[in-house]
């Protein structure tokens, strides 16, 4: 079956470094603005962030958005107007429904360490529902040579759960192994982000922090070219 793709180089992100903050955008954000990466369906926005020691996002709101956080280095500290507050690390997965709306805050908590993290924005399938935090901690073991499901539009699945008829999974791969995905759901699309090493998809090579998005098929074929990592984002291309 045929399928369209669109492919977003690491080095054509847009980059912004604030200091305290030094961030990547695979999509238009803030400063940065293409008009050809607006969003990847549902998916509005990927952010490749590094945290200064003991620095952070004050608070600020949110609405209408779903807002996944998954760490990669470090611990954040969140705290929120829904009275949470929580520490995220390396293995959890964070997703907030801000709904008719949300404060939130997030901080480095360690002050003589960097922490990183990918700040993920999907847009719902539905407006104003009531806001929502959820947190869990993965086993990584299950990503081992194999595709773990982080998050679902279902309490009851795997993961977190958004309002929307999304699957992230992510893997980590050792060197020549190959993986099969079929879509979830028909008028789908997945956006592959790669963590680290080189894997490819379908035969289309891709490299640390490269994008790749994969429409209009039912399924494809994932081979690691290298001890590789992976985040596997699959939206809605209409919503």
């Amino acid at each position: 079956m045929m399928s369209n793709t669109v492919l977003h180089p690491a080095e054509s992100r847009g980059h912004a470094n604030h200091g305290w903050l030094d961030s990547y955008h695979s999509f238009s954000f803030s400063s940065y603005y293409s008009p050809e990466r607006m969003h990847f369906g549902a998916l509005r926005v990927l952010n490749d962030d590094q945290v200064s020691g003991g620095m952070g996002f004050g608070k600020h709101p949110h609405d209408n958005m779903e807002i996944i956080s998954i760490p990669i280095e470090g611990d954040l500290e969140h705290q929120d107007s829904m009275g949470n507050t929580a520490v995220i690390r390396k293995g959890d997965i964070q997703a907030m429904s801000a709904g008719t709306g949300i404060f939130h805050s997030e901080k480095n908590r360690n002050p003589n360490e960097q922490a990183k993290f990918l700040q993920i924005w999907v847009y719902p399938d539905q407006l104003n529902v009531a806001p929502r935090y959820d947190q869990i901690s993965l086993n990584l073991e299950d990503r081992h040579n194999r595709l773990q499901q982080i998050l679902s539009p279902s309490a009851d699945d795997d993961g977190v759960m958004i309002h929307q008829n999304a699957w992230f999974h992510m893997g980590k791969l050792d060197k020549d192994v190959t993986l099969d995905y079929t879509l979830k759901a028909e008028g789908n699309g997945v956006y592959f982000f790669v963590l680290n090493g080189d894997v490819s998809v379908n035969g289309q090579a891709l490299h640390r922090r490269d994008g790749y998005g994969v429409w209009e098929t039912d399924n494809f074929k994932i081979n690691a070219d290298s001890d590789a990592e992976l985040l596997l984002m699959e939206v809605p291309m209409q919503y």
